[in-house]
This record gives C-alpha cells, structure tokens and sequence, in this order.
C-alpha cells in the first residue's frame, strides 16, 4: 500500500476507534458489534506494523479504551490493570504458544467472561474498595454499587492485605428480564448483558443497581501481602476457599493441541452457560515464568484472548409474526425452520421494525441471514437471496391486538397502536398509572399488578378502585397486612391533585409537568373535558402538539366514561394547588448545571410554589437562569440574551 494511502486509513481507523471505544467504554451504549470493532483494530495494527513511522503514542492499539467518569471519584490502580491481545484463529493462536518455552510452564484456559472488569480491595479481611478498570492505571470507585453485588464477599478471612480482579457480568435470565421491564417502562432496551452489566454498575443511585441482579466472577490476584503462589491455578483454588465467586471452569494444559481441544469444548456449550463470553483467555500457569516474559505498553505477553466470531447460519423465511408490546409498539418477528446457534436451537428472530424490513428488502420465502446478538437474541442480518417473485414485507395498518389504527411518529422507526385501552398495553398502563409521580399507590409494583391481572381482578384503571380485597389476600406471597396497607395506599391515591390523576392517564406527549399547567389553567377535570383545541392552546407553555393531543384524549367518549366512573370511585377531580405567596408569578426560570445543595428537581418545585414557571430552554422569555457546576449551552445563550444569571445563593436569598 502507497504510504500517503496508509497515513489516510490509520487517521481514518483511529478517528472510527476512538469513537467507538467511548461508546463501548464511557457511555455504555456501544454501536457496533465486537467483531467488527476488532477487525478495525487488527487492520490498524497490520497498518501501524507495516508503517511504524504512522504509530502513535495515542493510538487505539496501544491504550486501553476507558477512562474515569467524572460521576465517581478516580482510583489510581497499585497494579495497573491490563487489557489482553486478542487472536481470532488457531494459527494466530499457535503462534502465541510458539514463544512460550513449556518446559517451565502449562497453560490454564478458561471462560472470557463479557462483562466489566473492577477491582476489589481487601485490608485486615474487610472490602473497603471496588473500581472500574477504566484507562488501565485510573479507574472509577464504584463501591457503593459493588457492595449490591451478593456474590462479592463483604469478608473474608485473610489478615493481609488483598486485591483481586474480576468481572461483572448480568446473568442471561437477569438480562431478558431487564428487557423486559424496559419495554414496560418504555424505555429504550439494552443492547446485551455487557452493555446492561456496565450500566447498571455506573449508576449514581446504588438501589438501581441492586435491582439488576448483578454477579462476579473472579479470576486473578492483582496483589498480594502474607502469602505467596507458584502458579494461576492454585490462586484460583486459594480465592475459591475464600469464598469468592471464582470463574466456573478452568483447565490446565500441557500443550496446545490441548488448548485448542478445550477452547472448542467451551464454544460448543457456550449456548447452555447462564452467562455471556465473547471467547477464552489462554494464560501462561506459572507465576515466576509470567514475570520473565513481561508485558509490552497494553497487553500481557503470557496471555492471549481467543475470540469467537458470530456464527451466522442462513433459513427460509417461513413467516412473519407481529407482536404488540406493552408499549403499544408492533414488533415484527421472523418464523422459520429450526436452526442451532451458539448451542442452541432457534425458530424465531427479531426484525426489528418496519424501517429494518424495508431498507433489507425482506419477503416471506426469502433466503435469510441469522445469528444471535450477544449468543442472547437471536436476530436477522441480512437477505442472503430472494425468492422468486418476492415482495417487501408491509406491517399491518391496524393493530392485531384489539384491531384500532396504528400510527408512525415522525422521526421514529416504531409503529404503535393508537388505543390507549389495548390490551396488549394494559400492563404498562397500570404501572404508569400508580407510580410515585403519578396516582403514587404505594404497594402496586409491576409483580402485585401482573398477579391481579392474572387472577381476572382487574381490567382497566378504574377496577384498582373497586378490588375484592378478599381475593387479593389468596393471591401467592399476600397477607393481611399488605391487603390492609394497600387498601389504605388506594384509598389515599383518591386525594391526589388532579394534575396527578391527568399524568397518570398517560396522554401521548403530555408529561407531569404539562399536566400541572393544564390543572392550574382550567382548575378542575369538567373544564378540561369542555375544552378545545384552541383552548389548550391557550395555556402558556402549550403548543399545537401538546393541544391536540389533550383535546384528543379528553374528548373520547371512553375517557368521558372512565373519568365519571373513577368520579363515583371518590377520585378528587379538582386542582388542590393554593399559591398564597405568588412572587414568582409571570417569571420564567430556566435550571442549569449541579446545584450545590438543591436537586434542580427541588429547586423547580420551589419556583412553582411561588407561582413562578420553569423552561428546559433558554429563550428570550426567560426571566433568570439559575446556574450551577458545568452548566454548560444553556449558560452562554443566556449571556448572549443578556439574561439574569443567579447562584443558587442569590435564588436562596429571593426566596427567604
């Protein structure tokens, strides 16, 4: 390659590198699969091995791609934490063992868990420190988290000092449950265990954390203090009688035909793991011989990582089934003949939306591509070739769960039911309409609402307000008690303020705060089932969008009927809100930044009791910007408007 080419390929690879290492490592929300990213880096090394005048001390190939977020505090590693070299065939493989003298050494090979790795620290038999390994040499304390974890040890009994490293991980049966809690919440899914593992752990609320039911797997002793080892294997021993969650298999070896035997058995049961892995971590077993070999600036020299590449294996497409989420998103299927995968045997793919289908050119009896995302969900790549006389798949025009009309936002590749009542919703519904900033029913979580689904105990909205409590109390894990205490959370729901009653509707587009608007311009729900679209247009904050939506809603006759029917229930159908003292009143602030002592949530509550609104945006009709740490666009339109910018001091003081 011409070396002027060259220069332009590794600026390009390491611009599309660097991108992606952020992605992946930073913000946890990665775009591209691992093998494709590996193929770049491996093009970047060839290049960079075939150029050494182009490699650069910045490069993607020699640093590891995390570093520190700014959310937690920084942890500078005692022993730097090391990426490993990865080899995606046998010969690259054998190479690796070519420079390996086996006279002094085995090879222990094991599972390469896909997870995130941390550190854990132990003084005196205590776990006083966990972190991330970000760039390699400065992670993230992640403690608070790590202690949510219930197979990290809080204890152990070891009087030295200890740190290990291992790797958090999502168990598959966590991560399909997370799935779908996300599509009940409407919120936008994780893209694999990995993914979820890696968020879920850099959550600034560590109660978040704990309800995703995060594990660890153990695999090394970074450092050591009252005891010494001859070799990995026997670390792994010793940590496992210490109660650690150590990795579930490891084997030894004594040549690589053995490793290769062993790397092939566990790509043939990855499919059957209750975990992820992305390959197998060959290492050199004996300790001393490990210091001999070194490391070079990134990787380890007496450790490589065997990945797998994603098996693809092509079907008929027999046909195409559409289901209805609890979103209202109709979501396309893939029906064909039965397939193994990772281990496992497949039937059925996700297509994604109707944009994926039409941009692939996807017909029933067509030829497809399949492979499983993550060795999780299995998914359609491509059209490997048409079938004769083969039409684009078109999804339905109504939905095939209650039959209404669906509807395409604009901007978005999901199509969803315009019924509000569909069943298929029903669930996500009554989750948004008892939830703490909605109807706030204390003791109605997704679980206590699937079982009184279930039972036939409730239909819709209005029956939470009319239950057979005797019922309830036979229903599985209730008694007396929790019937009690959430009867009295039903009854009390009944007082809300009808801004919440309005948010808890689930009007497309309006929020709680447009909900509050609507409660203190009409005052009462009769007002709002009269009005019309140029009378919701009238409140301030309103536009079209936001109009329309509202009037469309309140003038259906089943809202009608289900409002009259929650008024006989005893729902209060009046706004509550009183402003005694109206300082604030005509003012727009707009919040920005971190506070030193408010959350921008409370400070917002305080600006509305005092009659005062607030704005997500900077505008000419903004009256102060009420600016914290790092409150970055938002602070500079607002001194190139020549807006009052406050502290939240100066905003303490006009409030006192």
């Amino acid at each position: 390659m011409d070396f002027n080419v060259a220069k332009l390929r590794v600026e390009e690879l390491s611009k599309e590198l660097k991108y992606h290492n952020k992605k992946y490592y930073i913000d946890d929300s990665p775009e591209i699969e691992d093998f494709e990213y590996d193929r770049m880096l491996r093009e970047l090394e060839d290049l960079e091995k075939e150029f050494p005048e182009l490699l650069k001390e910045d490069s993607p190939t020699q640093n590891v791609g995390g570093a520190a977020n700014r959310l937690f505090s920084e942890v500078t590693h005692t022993v730097k934490m090391e990426s490993l070299q990865d080899v995606f065939s046998f010969d690259e493989l054998k190479a690796f063992g070519e420079k390996i003298d086996m006279t002094r050494t085995q090879f222990s090979v094991e599972p390469k868990i896909d997870g995130l790795s941390v550190s854990l620290e132990y003084k005196d038999g205590l776990f006083f420190r966990g972190s991330t390994r970000g760039d390699g040499v400065v992670g993230e304390d992640v403690t608070a988290n790590l202690l949510q974890i219930k197979s990290i040890p809080k204890a152990i009994k070891f009087d030295g000092e200890l740190e290990v490293r291992g790797e958090v991980y999502m168990p598959k049966a966590s991560f399909l449950k997370l799935l779908k809690r996300q599509e009940l919440m409407g919120e936008t899914p994780a893209k694999n265990p990995r993914n979820a593992a890696a968020g879920s752990l850099r959550q600034k609320n560590s109660k978040i954390t704990a309800e995703r039911e995060l594990s660890i797997f153990i695999f090394n002793i970074q450092r050591i203090v009252g005891k010494e080892f001859s070799s990995h294997v026997e670390t792994l021993d010793f940590l496992k009688n210490l109660g650690f969650s150590t990795l579930p298999f490891y084997t030894k070896c004594s040549d690589m035909d053995s490793v290769i035997e062993e790397i092939e058995r566990i790509g043939n049961n990855r499919g059957n793991l209750e975990f992820d892995i992305d390959g197998a971590v060959v290492k050199v077993d004996d300790l001393s011989y490990r210091e001999d070999l070194g490391s070079t600036s990134k990787f380890p020299k007496w450790a490589v990582a065997y990945k797998y590449p994603p098996e693809e294996k092509e079907t008929v497409l027999k046909e195409i089934e559409i289901g209805v989420g609890r979103t209202g998103a109709l979501t396309p299927t893939a029906i064909f003949d039965t397939i193994t995968l990772a281990g496992t045997s497949v039937s059925r793919a996700t297509l994604h939306n109707e944009d994926f289908i039409v941009s692939k050119e996807i017909g029933i009896g067509d030829t497809i591509i399949v492979r499983k995302a993550g060795d999780i969900i299995p998914e359609v790549l491509a059209v490997a070739k048409h079938c004769k006389n083969s039409t684009v798949y078109k999804m339905p025009t109504h939905c095939p769960s209650c039959g209404s009309a669906v509807y395409k936002e604009e901007g978005e590749a999901v199509i969803r039911c315009t019924n509000a009542e569909c069943p298929a919703q029903l669930l996500r519904h009554l989750i948004h309409f008892t939830s703490r900033d909605a109807m706030d029913i204390e003791g109605l979580g997704s679980a206590v609402l699937e079982q009184l689904l279930d039972a036939g105990l409730i239909s819709n909205i209005v029956d939470l307000y009319n239950l057979d409590y005797d019922a309830v109390e036979k229903l599985e894990r209730t008694g007396k008690k929790s019937v009690e205490n959430l009867k009295n959370a039903i009854e009390k729901s009944k007082s809300q303020d009808v801004a919440k009653l309005i948010f808890a509707f689930g009007i497309r587009h309006i929020g709680a705060k447009a909900a509050a608007l609507m409660s203190e311009h009409f005052g009462n729900i009769d007002a709002i089932l009269n009005a019309t679209v140029e009378d919701f247009e009238a409140i301030d904050g309103f536009g079209h969008i936001l109009a329309v939506s509202a009037a469309e809603f309140f003038s259906h006759p089943d809202t009608k009927q289900m409002i009259e029917s929650l008024r006989e229930k005893g729902v209060n159908m009046n706004s509550l809100k009183v402003i005694e003292d109206a300082r604030f009143k005509g003012l727009t602030f707009v919040l920005t930044g971190t506070l030193p002592t408010l959350k921008r949530s409370e400070a917002g509550e305080i600006i509305e009791s005092f009659g005062g609104k607030t704005s997500s945006s900077v505008s000419k009709k903004t009256d102060y910007v009420l600016a914290g740490e790092e409150a970055g666009s938002k602070l500079t339109k607002a001194e190139t408007l020549g807006i009052k910018i406050i502290t939240e001091e100066e905003f303490l003081e006009m409030i006192k």
